[in-house]
């Protein structure tokens, strides 16, 4: 894969990752707690399977690169305490829920899921499954921090049902570790790694990121080397992003530490083609997975689809989302629990739900939403198949975006063949970059209610 300097210099810029379309900075709080439960309601003959996740914000310390909801706390009884209100909160959405309807995947996030005790961790996964229909076949899975990890805990998510489980690992460098505090040798890694395989998890992801201070290619080469050598089935190797407007903590690393843009170019390099030739195939959007994985599969499929929890097999599900700063998401509705731990209880203590802001998508939205998903997923839109779901003409639609493609296709990112617009290899690192133009929020912004978002690469 050929990448030059001047191609990330020039993409290198601020854009959505889209895990929805619309973005989430144009939620609103004018769709509130009514329209949630409106929407609940209305939906349950749809003929929806649904998707399962549960948010649990803790962990034991706070990493400096940090962007996720969390809280960093030695102190178990936040945890006691946030499990009764997060039952509650199960219970009613529950309630509301056709017992038809089938759950054919359950995800839990954080912060870290497994800052839980093992009794909770089970009592937890019963409760939710006391409450709704789970599928013999469902994918059940759990992100985990191998620090603080015990036999205990994995012994418990695997009796739960738990079958894929993601580890954060990021870099083996100590260095790299100590500048974003999160110190955990290789040598527990194996470990951890060699219990989950033992306790029969035959789908095992590795968490690593590029872009942290002091990573060089000679450090990351040792990281990848070993990380190879357990041969996990799916490694996400995310970008770094620094917003320290957004995650105050992201303060604590020193900003010119950061690797330059050549570094991260040789990163990006290094990565790569290391991996490729480690018989990895790159989904896009920094996920990458053995040649027999079903999400590859489902790609060469198209039946890849994207979503607040990454890439899944499962497009046709509600969401239903569950803890602090959770989102879910109906065919036309995405709605986001309160961010704020103690809002998120009292609101939660009294009576009702922890809504406190979403949206209600146009058939505008929708269409570019099923684009957007197109380039994310099949890496490729075709424009007949376009005309006759939505019975518009594509260039006319997206006449504003031609220009855009047309820059896209001649720096080598796509092509655009007679009635169909393919991602190239070297586009699949700027998938974001390749989505930008179909987003029309992003030409109707101005400074004012423009969001901040990430940089791209």
């Amino acid at each position: 894969m050929e990448l030059a300097t001047s191609l990330l210099e020039k993409y290198s810029k601020a854009g959505p990752r889209y895990t929805s379309y619309p973005t989430a900075p144009y939620f609103t709080e004018a769709f509130g707690e009514k329209d949630w439960l409106d929407e609940l309601k209305q939906t349950q003959s749809s003929g929806r399977d649904m998707s399962l996740y549960v948010h649990i914000p803790f962990c034991d310390t706070l990493c400096y690169y940090c962007g996720c909801n969390m809280v960093a706390t030695h102190d178990y009884s936040k945890a006691d305490s946030y499990l009764c209100y997060l039952f509650q909160e199960i219970d009613r959405v529950a309630a509301l829920t056709s017992p038809a309807r089938m759950a054919r995947q359950v995800h839990w996030g954080g912060g870290t899921p497994t800052f839980l005790n093992p009794a909770d961790i089970r009592r937890l996964f019963q409760h939710l499954a006391s409450r709704f229909k789970i599928a013999p076949d469902a994918e059940i899975s759990c992100e985990l921090d191998p620090r603080e990890l015990s036999r205990e805990h994995i012994a418990a998510l695997a009796e739960s049902g738990f079958n894929r489980v993601s580890m954060g690992v990021q870099d083996l460098d100590e260095k790299v570790q100590k500048a974003v505090n999160r110190v955990q040798p290789e040598a527990l890694i194996q470990q951890v790694y060699g219990w989950l395989r033992e306790a029969g998890f035959n789908s095992i992801n590795i968490d690593l990121m590029v872009g942290l201070p002091h990573q060089t290619v000679e450090s990351f080469s040792l990281t990848l080397d070993k990380m190879l050598a357990l041969g996990p089935d799916r490694l996400a190797v995310f970008n770094y992003a620094h917003v320290p407007w957004m995650k105050k903590h992201q303060k604590l690393i020193v900003e010119s530490d950061l690797p330059d843009l050549p570094t991260k170019l040789a990163l990006q390099k290094l990565m790569m083609e290391r991996l490729a030739d480690a018989g990895y195939v790159y989904i896009g959007m920094d996920h990458f997975a053995k040649a027999d994985d079903e999400i590859v599969q489902a790609q060469r499929s198209k039946t890849l689809y994207r979503n607040f929890q990454g890439y899944t097999t499962h497009k046709d599900c509600d969401i239903y989302a569950f803890g602090v700063s959770a989102i879910s998401q109906t065919a036309e509705v995405y709605v986001q629990n309160t961010k704020n731990l103690a809002e998120y209880q009292r609101r939660i203590a009294s009576g009702g739900l922890a809504t406190e802001r979403g949206l209600r998508i146009s058939r505008d939205d929708l269409i570019r939403r099923e684009t957007i998903s197109g380039i994310m997923c099949d890496l490729e839109l075709d424009k007949a198949k376009f005309n006759q779901q939505w019975g518009v003409d594509f260039d006319v639609f997206f006449a504003d975006a031609l220009d855009d493609l047309k820059d896209l296709a001649a720096d080598g990112l796509i092509t655009l063949e007679p009635g169909l617009i393919r991602v190239t290899e070297t586009g699949r690192i700027f998938l974001r970059n390749i989505a930008m133009p179909f987003d029309a929020y992003l030409r109707q912004q101005t400074t004012e209610t423009k969001p901040r978002y990430s940089k791209t690469l």
